[in-house]
């Protein structure tokens, strides 16, 4: 019975196995046609530059590279974003053996910072009507005007002005332009890029752009290719679901949130324990926080002063500062929300739309918890035995030195013992406790 179920076993693992080469043989081979007709790889890149993004784009420019196919047509439609990761896309582009065609589209879209470089880094650059591109400065939240954060800001604009001429003198196209767009922010319509020699084509559509396109010759690493795209066949690439997931959360403003959220609930679940709901929360929040910064420029001082904030926010609870602590950490949480990422070095930052409204909904949150664990620390007890002491009552059953009584406290009748003797029905005062056995003495008279 058991080698019966073993071979079954095995076979049923043969079969999937037998499957899989089937299906990864047709995966292999679905760019190679035997009509002869071109394959052109299409992926769309919408939102933010960031590391997401470049994998996704970078592993289409390997796969078309491997699968032989004729061109990778990129619809581009973005507001710019991390540095780091448009130097990865712009390399992966320089050194490709199949022509890489940007085009940014559909009417309407952007190709503004990082998105204006990329455009202009393609081996074919092509926009529709009522588009836009450039304004590629690098631009940051933090800093605080000082000589120091001046020098590090001429520093990464000069590096980037020089990059974005090296790259559109790479390309033939106009370098002077580059330059101002990162020097200068400047941004052109499509015609205005057109004529300034910045792009190739404007194109109302793929069908007009490959109109255009077909029997241009473009010089990629591995020589001149001349563009046949009358009959292709457009593949579209898709991003995987980890890269679909790391392209959205690999927003600093995302990001940061996720980190205002989580610390928040955790702070609430630690001075409310047993709350679950806010610490379930802020653990998903803080996760998800991690998963995001793993992709994103982190400064690790501007980490340490959110999480220095929070135990500072913590000790305001059990130490009786008088208030500086809290003031200390709604200071170090602003500084350290200003710092979080090197903005000078990669271009990214936090949207000032984002940051006020989160800090101070976060910041109000915690002082809030800071007030209610204060005030309940000052009530008078409302349950327990402590809140006897110093209550009054009437004996109910006489009491006598080394005899005890009963008394009637607080709603209740509770054994009572005192060093006098005490008849019924005098009104006594509670002066202390021990065990369940109530210590009093008579109530005195005012005069």
């Amino acid at each position: 019975m058991a080698r019966i179920l073993s071979r079954k076993i095995f076979f049923l693992f043969a079969f999937i196995l037998s499957l899989g080469v089937v299906f990864n043989i047709c995966d292999l081979s679905y760019a190679a046609r035997d009509d002869g007709r071109k394959v052109v790889y299409l992926l769309s890149l919408q939102g933010t530059v960031n590391p997401g993004s470049a994998d996704f784009f970078e592993r289409a420019i390997d796969e078309a590279e491997k699968q032989g196919a004729h061109a990778v047509l990129v619809e581009l439609d973005t507001p710019g974003g991390l540095v780091s990761s448009l130097r990865s896309m712009i390399q992966r582009v320089l050194a490709s053996r199949v022509p890489i065609i940007v085009y940014v589209a559909p009417q309407g879209a952007q190709s503004a910072s990082a998105g204006a470089l990329l455009t202009i880094s393609a081996h074919v650059a092509a926009m529709s009507p009522g588009t836009e591109i450039g304004a590629a400065s690098p631009v940051g939240l933090g800093g605080g005007g000082g000589e120091g954060d001046d020098t590090m800001k001429k520093k990464a604009e000069n590096d980037l002005a020089a990059f974005a001429r090296s790259i559109a003198e790479e390309r033939g196209r106009n370098a002077d332009w580059a330059e101002k767009a990162v020097r200068e922010s400047i941004a052109s319509s499509a015609n205005e890029a057109l004529k300034e020699g910045v792009i190739d084509f404007v194109a109302a559509d793929r069908n007009e752009l490959f109109a255009m396109l077909d029997g241009k010759q473009v010089e990629t690493i591995d020589g001149e290719v001349t563009l046949d795209l009358k009959a292709a066949i457009v593949e579209e690439f898709t991003p995987t679901l980890q890269e679909q997931i790391l392209i959205k959360l690999a927003d600093p403003n995302l990001a940061y949130i996720f980190i205002m959220v989580g610390l928040a609930g955790l702070y609430f679940e630690l001075a409310n324990p047993g709350s679950i709901f806010p610490g379930v929360l802020g653990a998903i929040s803080l996760l998800l926080a991690l998963f995001a910064l793993q992709a994103l420029p982190v400064n690790v001082v501007g980490l340490l002063l959110i999480v220095l904030a929070v135990v500072f926010f913590g000790l305001e609870l059990f130490v009786a500062s008088g208030g500086i602590l809290a003031i200390a950490g709604l200071v170090a949480l602003f500084v350290g929300s200003l710092m979080l990422f090197n903005t000078a070095e990669s271009g990214v930052s936090i949207s000032m739309a984002v940051f006020l409204p989160v800090y101070i909904s976060v910041s109000a949150a915690m002082l809030v918890i800071i007030w209610l664990v204060a005030k309940s620390t000052r009530m008078k007890l409302t349950s327990g035995p402590e809140q006897l002491l110093g209550e009054e009552g009437r004996v109910i059953h006489g009491i006598s030195p080394g005899e005890p009584g009963k008394v009637f406290v607080h709603g209740e009748i509770w054994e009572a013992v005192s060093d006098e003797v005490i008849p019924e029905k005098e009104a006594v005062r509670v002066n202390g406790l021990k065990g369940l056995v109530l210590q009093v003495t008579k109530k005195q008279e005012k005069a």
